[in-house]
């Protein structure tokens, strides 16, 4: 018998649409896998296996199954977004255990695509720290279970690592796809505005967005077409593009890890040898940088804790929002965000694309951050994840792409970042890093 487990989502498909594959086996060979290891990674908070394969068995039924881009495949939710019947609870005991009576537009094309939810992913109390735990569970990096997987949606990341699922959807904020991408192995895209359809209710004043999780830079690019509508298509023709190398933090003071400067500097010999201009060039970051990312990412907390019952919110939760509530006024203005576009634009007017790290260091143990004091998350956040929340406050689509190992064995990572409507080029540059120097898809859990 065929195994699908660890098969792309694009494999998947083709097998169903060529009638070598149902969605019924695909999908219950997949919640068997989670059933027997999502103990030990602790991605899902709630698993539809009922209805999942219910489901699968109408994906069977349908009249255009070959022409499904995603027949059968099975896909996890972040549970930041809406999915029929389920409650969302974005990782919180304030939030109501109601279930929602519509699916996200991101969850309905999914949907429409021939895929099946098969559940959603744990994540952060209100998605807001770069580590995922509180109590609906905690995500653990499927490489090295003693590590959290990320934040905000590291249950997905660690869905996807763990070969649970052949690809999950996310959303990014300050990071939130590429660092449990990064941790994890995976590829992500968070693009820009207007791309694909933002979060209902909260999208941290635009600056977050849906994005998709895979193994793969081809699932990513399907997963991405399917919920933005649109066909990223690749080039006939490879450009020559000017790509600037930057080592240096954008947050004063943090350092950057051996293993993510060692890993920047071997992508950028392997993109000089595929014929584009690299050379070495640092943004020129504002010193007031790190107080901008923190009064945004406190005042999108500010807002989606408005309503919500402060006494069943953890304490590192209630102190962020409440430090953000002084700065909604300002952060709703936009000149903190304008004024950082300005100043970067004639770097990428010079450049196609940024190469940089994707962390600082590795991530942080899967220790309970959630009873940890505010102070200590922000510390631990910043000290490993500097490198992402620019991207948010100008807008710009930015990548993680797995690239080397850590020493313990752990995937690392480089980002790619460019201009405003670049994301064709980002999953050209992440292909050639993939073609020339390929990683392991699925952590070794057997």
């Amino acid at each position: 018998m065929t195994s699908w487990i660890g098969r792309t989502a694009a494999e998947i498909a083709a097998a169903v649409q060529e009638k070598r594959a149902t969605p019924r086996e695909v999908v219950a060979e997949h919640l068997a896998r989670i059933e027997r290891l999502d103990g030990r990674i602790g991605a899902f908070r709630v698993v539809r296996a009922e209805a999942a394969l219910a489901e699968a068995d109408e994906v069977a039924a349908r009249g255009d199954l070959a022409e499904l881009p995603l027949a059968g495949v099975p896909v996890a939710v972040k549970d930041n977004l809406a999915v029929r019947g389920e409650s969302m609870r974005i990782g919180s005991a304030a939030t109501p255990d109601t279930p929602s009576d519509h699916d996200h537009v991101t969850v309905a094309r999914l949907r429409a695509a021939g895929a099946v939810v098969v559940g959603l992913t744990n994540v952060p109390e209100l998605c807001v720290f770069g580590t995922t735990e509180g109590v609906h569970g905690t995500a653990r990096n499927p490489w090295d279970t003693s590590r959290t997987a990320g934040g905000s949606s590291g249950g997905s990341a660690a869905a996807v690592a763990a070969g649970l699922v052949p690809i999950a959807l996310g959303n990014d904020g300050m990071g939130s796809l590429r660092i449990p991408a990064a941790n994890c192995g995976l590829v992500t895209l968070k693009p820009g505005p207007g791309v694909a359809p933002p979060i209902d209710d909260s999208n941290w004043f635009g600056m977050s967005e849906n994005g998709p999780l895979a193994t793969t830079v081809e699932d990513a690019r399907l997963l991405l077409s399917v919920i933005a509508d649109t066909e990223f298509v690749r080039p006939d023709e490879p450009a020559t593009l000017k790509v600037a190398v930057s080592l240096r933090s954008p947050i004063s003071g943090v350092t950057i890890g051996k293993p993510y400067t060692a890993a920047v500097r071997e992508a950028a010999g392997l993109l000089i040898k595929a014929g584009h201009q690299v050379r070495r060039a640092d943004p020129p970051y504002p010193l007031s940088l790190g107080f901008t990312s923190l009064q945004h990412w406190t005042a999108g907390t500010s807002v989606d804790a408005e309503g919500l019952d402060p006494k069943q919110l953890t304490r590192r939760t209630r102190v962020h929002a409440a430090v953000g509530r002084r700065f909604v006024s300002g952060v709703r203005a936009g000149k903190g965000r304008e004024e950082l576009r300005r100043r970067l634009e004639p770097f990428f007017a010079e450049h196609d694309v940024l190469l940089l790290p994707a962390l600082a260091r590795r991530s942080p143990k899967a220790d309970p951050w959630h009873e940890r004091g505010w102070l200590r998350n922000i510390l631990v956040n910043t000290n490993y994840s500097p490198l992402t929340p620019p991207w948010n406050l100008t807008g710009w689509p930015a990548m993680a792409v797995p690239f080397g190992t850590l020493p313990s064995g752990a995937p690392c990572a480089v980002q790619l970042v460019a201009r405003p409507g670049s994301e064709t080029v980002l999953l050209e540059v992440a292909a050639e890093l993939e073609r020339r120097h390929p990683w392991e898809r699925t952590a070794p859990l057997d």
